[in-house]
């Protein structure tokens, strides 16, 4: 099967956006080379989940296809980081039986993300 192995985020303000990502994820993220390349290291390799990195456009892009969905320990917490830090909450927490809490949010650009909270009792 065909996997994603990697993601990237367009970001026409790369500091700004990494700050964001940074400091509402932990997510650890180094300049790659001279390009306006960084890489996005999103936790340990023995623990499920893909690593990606940010750019900065040549030209412009296209409208976001894809939706990457970030797990969190507590959805509402993340949240409210989300708010604090200048991103928006665009899709309310909706529960998803058995599965856990899901949110849709946009980073202080405008690029949609969910995150999810894992929990088998959702619902019940």
């Amino acid at each position: 099967m065909n996997r994603i192995i990697h993601f990237e985020i367009a970001a026409n303000n790369p500091e700004k956006v990494i700050e964001f990502y940074k400091t509402v994820f932990g997510w650890n993220i180094q300049q790659w080379g001279s390009e306006e390349y960084w890489l996005a290291f999103t936790g340990n390799k023995n623990e499920p989940g893909i690593d990606g990195a940010f750019f900065k456009p040549k030209g412009s892009m296209p409208g976001n296809g894809f939706v990457n969905t970030i797990q969190v320990e507590n959805i509402d917490t993340a949240a409210e980081k989300v708010k604090a830090n200048g991103g928006k909450i665009v899709f309310e927490k909706t529960v998803i039986p058995s599965v856990g809490y899901l949110v849709y949010c946009t980073d202080v650009e405008g690029t949609i993300f969910g995150m999810m909270q894992e929990d088998a009792d959702a619902g019940k």
